[in-house]
């Protein structure tokens, strides 16, 4: 499965982005898709997560009520809407899929996650 994120870019504080990520699997709907974000020098987090059929949805505190994942699996294709940036959003953002269920307790684990894509870069500006 490859992945390709993009989306990413230069936001001033209070805007809004929507990344998206393109699966090349025809079997996209059997995925579980995740986004994670990474500031260089620091450890890469989770953001959010999406069920197969996109019923089930999981945030990170930190962007709870913000940012917001779907999915339209007739397009393959992941999204992440994000709203209220701010400076602290900034982080180079990667999609990932997982052939596991989400369980309570690991859908924000990296280790579950087997596909990564590239990574698109949001800068939020103060």
């Amino acid at each position: 499965v490859q992945l390709q994120a993009f989306g990413g870019g230069l936001v001033q504080t209070g805007g809004s982005l929507r990344l998206s990520c393109v699966a090349s699997e025809h079997t996209f709907s059997r995925l579980n898709m995740g986004w994670f974000r990474q500031v260089p020098g620091k450890e890469r987090a989770a953001v959010a997560a999406i069920s197969r059929i996109g019923g089930t949805t999981y945030y990170a505190d930190s962007v709870k009520g913000r940012f917001t994942i779907s999915r339209d699996n007739a397009k393959s294709t992941v999204y992440l809407q994000m709203n209220s940036l701010k400076p602290e959003d900034t982080a180079v953002y990667f999609c990932a899929a997982r052939n596991t269920a989400l369980y309570s307790g690991d859908y924000f684990q990296e280790g579950e996650y087997d596909y990564w894509g590239q990574g698109t870069l949001v800068t939020v500006s103060s």
